[in-house]
């Protein structure tokens, strides 16, 4: 059984920063490209990071020099630090793994405001 738990999210005002995890189960994590995904109220869902199994990453424009994607394959989690906040990037943040079907997780909550 595939397994995505995000956690790290919360309320933090403009300019601060954030770790989110993401712990998988039932992958074979090593081996597949993560993605962290968002969604803010009334948007579609967005790519903002993806990591390959080489460590290769790529970052939606908006969060370039921002956010940072990084994998630790001993503990099969995906991380995204976030920093510089903005209350733009406020919305549910998911992870993602495609490996035949594709898995997300039930998302955390990234609140950016005063």
């Amino acid at each position: 059984q595939v397994q995505l738990v995000e956690s790290g999210g919360g309320l933090v005002q403009p300019g601060g920063s954030l770790r989110l995890s993401c712990a998988a189960s039932g992958i074979n994590f090593s081996g597949n490209t993560m993605y962290w995904y968002r969604q803010a109220p009334g948007n579609q869902r967005e790519l903002v990071a993806s990591i390959t199994p080489g460590r290769s990453t790529k970052y939606v424009d908006s969060v370039k020099g921002r956010f940072t994607i990084s994998r630790d394959n001993a503990k099969n989690t995906v991380y995204l630090q976030m920093n510089s906040l903005k209350p733009e990037d406020t919305a549910v943040y998911y992870c993602k793994v495609i490996e035949g079907p594709t898995y997300w997780g039930q998302g955390t909550q990234v609140t950016v405001s005063f």
